[in-house]
């Protein structure tokens, strides 16, 4: 039986070139499910949930609306962490030849299709 969260997750990578890593969490930094070889999951789950709850005060702070994503631009690559609904966030590893195009405009199909299914969870 395939699990519908991993299959979203091996999607992202498999329809953007430059998504290596993803990891799915609550936002209190617990893994809900990964797809990550180099990453450790627990380890990105707390470190996303601490950065996506300083960008949701960046942006009550500054008055821009409703946080989508943080970015951290690095070396090698990116880490976006993206919200997912109210519960979860998306935490997503590329190297330095990410399709920036490509991830954003599938980015936001991932999102509603985990939302989805987390809010289709009993749990």
């Amino acid at each position: 039986m395939n699990d519908p969260v991993q299959d979203i997750l091996v999607s992202l990578r498999d329809r953007v070139m430059g998504v290596s890593e993803t990891v799915l969490a609550t936002v209190d930094g617990l893994v809900v499910a990964s797809d990550a070889d180099k990453t450790h999951p627990e380890s990105m789950a707390a470190v996303a949930a601490a950065a996506l709850s300083l960008g949701h005060r960046l942006a009550d702070q500054g008055h821009t609306g409703a946080l989508r994503q943080v970015t951290a631009r690095c070396g090698a690559g990116h880490v976006v962490v993206t919200a997912v609904g109210n519960r979860a966030l998306l935490a997503v590893v590329t190297d330095e030849g990410l399709d920036g195009l490509a991830f954003d405009r599938e980015i936001p199909t991932t999102v509603a299709d985990l939302k989805k299914v987390l809010d289709d969870d009993p749990a």
